[in-house]
C-alpha cells in the first residue's frame, strides 16, 4: 500500500512540484527557451553523456557545482567566473580550490550553444539543467526544471568560505546555513543524499580515522571494516590528503538511496553525513529514506527545484554571458 502511494506520488510530480516554486522565480518559464534555443536539450543532454562516458566521477562533480552555485548567494552561475582585478570569485575559496571539478563541460556546452544560439541561454540555466541531466543519467529522479534565470556579474571568494557548509562542520551550524537560504532540515537530509555518488578526498574524513574529537583514537561510531579499509587509502600523513573515497561505498556511481543504509549501518563516510543519525528528527527521516527509495527521489526531486529557485536573477538584472568564466564587457 505505502509503495502504491509513493508511485502515485510521482504520477503527480508536476501538481506537487508546482506548489513549492516560490513567487520569485514568477518570471521563470518551463518553456523558456522552447522558440529562442530549440535545439538546447539535445545539446545538454549530448555533452553530459560525452563527458559521462569519459569520467565517470563527473556527474558528482557537476551536480555539487551546481549546488555550490545556488548556496552562495543564490544561483547567479558566480561559481563559474575567473578572478578579475575587480574581485576574487570562488572558484579559489577553500570550498572548492583543488575539488571543484566540471568547468571544462560547462564551457563546452556554452560553446556548442553560443552556435546553436547565440547570446541566448545563460550559464546558471546551463548548470541547472546539467545538474538534473546527470542525476537521470545515473540512476536518479527526473524533475522539471523553470528556465530564464540570467548571470550574475560578480563572485565573492568570502561568501563562499562564509556561505558553503563544511563537512566539518556539526550538524546545528549546516542546518542554520540551509535555514539562512529557506531552506529546511529535511533539505538538508534529502541534498546530503547526493552523497550517493561521487567521491572525497582524505584530508576531509581523515580525523574520523586516526583523531576523532582529538581523542588520538578513531572514530568508535565507524563500523571496523570500512575503518581499516579507509585507513590503507589514507594513511596518517600529509602525502595522503588529496588520494580519495567513495562516498557511498556500495554504488558509487549509481544515484539511489544506499547513502542513507549506509548511514544506518554506521557506514557514512564523511562526519557530517553520520551526524544525521545523531538527532533524532534527520535519524527519522534517514530511516524513511534507506526503506523507501521513491520517497527519496521525490523529495530530492522537491529540493533541487527549491534549491535551483534560490536568489534567481531575472529580465534585466545579471546578463547572458557570452564565455561563462567572465562577464560581458
Amino acid at each position: 500500500m505505502a509503495s502504491s502511494s509513493l508511485f502515485h506520488c510521482l504520477t503527480v510530480f508536476f501538481c506537487v512540484i508546482s506548489t513549492l516554486v516560490p513567487l520569485t522565480a514568477g518570471q521563470l518559464d518551463y518553456s523558456y527557451y522552447e522558440r529562442a534555443c530549440p535545439s538546447l536539450p539535445r545539446i545538454i543532454r549530448w555533452n553530459v553523456w560525452a563527458a559521462l562516458r569519459n569520467d565517470s566521477r563527473i556527474a558528482a562533480s557537476l551536480l555539487r557545482l551546481h549546488f555550490h552555485d545556488c548556496f552562495v548567494n543564490g544561483c547567479d552561475g558566480s561559481v563559474l567566473l575567473d578572478d578579475t582585478n575587480d574581485f576574487k570569485g570562488e572558484k579559489n575559496a577553500a570550498p572548492n580550490r583543488n575539488s571543484a571539478r566540471g568547468y571544462e563541460t560547462i564551457d563546452i556546452i556554452k560553446a556548442d550553444l553560443e552556435r546553436a544560439c547565440p547570446s541566448t541561454v545563460s550559464c546558471v540555466d546551463i548548470l541547472t539543467l546539467v545538474a538534473r541531466e546527470v542525476v537521470v543519467m545515473s540512476g536518479g529522479p527526473f524533475w522539471p526544471v523553470l528556465l530564464g534565470r540570467r548571470d550574475g556579474l560578480t563572485a565573492s571568494e568570502k561568501a563562499a568560505n562564509e556561505q558553503l557548509p563544511s563537512p566539518f562542520e556539526p550538524l546545528d551550524k549546516i542546518a542554520a546555513k540551509f535555514t539562512d537560504k529557506g531552506l529546511d532540515l529535511r533539505d538538508v537530509v534529502v541534498l546530503s543524499g547526493a552523497h550517493t555518488i561521487g567521491f572525497a578526498q582524505c584530508f576531509t574524513f581523515k580525523r574520523r580515522l586516526f583523531n576523532y574529537q582529538n581523542s588520538g583514537k578513531p572514530d568508535p561510531n565507524l563500523d571496523s571494516s570500512m575503518l581499516s579499509n579507509l585507513q590503507s587509502t589514507c594513511p596518517d600523513t600529509d602525502g595522503s590528503n588529496t588520494k580519495i573515497a567513495p562516498l557511498d561505498i556500495v554504488s558509487v556511481n549509481r544515484f539511489d538511496n544506499a547513502y542513507y543504509r549506509n548511514l544506518m549501518n554506521n557506514s557514512g563516510l564523511l562526519e557530517s553525513d553520520q551526524a544525521l543519525m545523531s538527532n533524532s528528527q534527520t535519524a527519522d527521516m534517514v530511516k524513511s529514506y534507506s526503506m523507501y527509495p521513491y520517497l527519496f527521489y521525490k523529495d530530492f526531486a522537491a529540493s533541487m527545484v527549491k534549491l535551483g529557485n534560490l536568489g534567481v536573477l531575472t529580465r534585466q538584472n545579471g546578463q547572458i554571458r557570452k564565455v561563462c568564466g567572465s562577464v560581458n564587457y
